[in-house]
């Protein structure tokens, strides 16, 4: 598995979880899904920017876009992707 993929299944991660609290807070408020969805929440959102740190290769970019809340993730792991160049014209 590619350390762009990773980043993505955190980066979505850390996007659900923070979906899942404000969803707590605006209805119901159970301080049991606050107390689960919090930690877990904060690890992916660790877990983007150290992953984003490791598989930037010199674009300062990808780690600075990770430190986003919430979409930080998804939006690293699209700038780590690998420049694609197209030759338009010919020889």
């Amino acid at each position: 598995m590619s350390p762009r993929r990773i980043l993505e299944i955190i980066g979505a991660v850390e996007l659900v979880t923070l979906v899942l609290m404000l969803g707590n807070v605006a209805t119901v408020h159970q301080p049991t899904v606050s107390g689960v969805l919090g930690p877990i929440h904060g690890l992916a959102y660790m877990g983007t920017v150290i992953g984003a740190v490791l598989v930037m290769e010199g674009r300062h970019r990808v780690w600075l876009l990770a430190l986003i809340p919430g979409i930080g993730g998804l939006l690293s792991a699209r700038a780590a992707s690998p420049r694609r160049t197209s030759s338009a014209g010919g020889a």
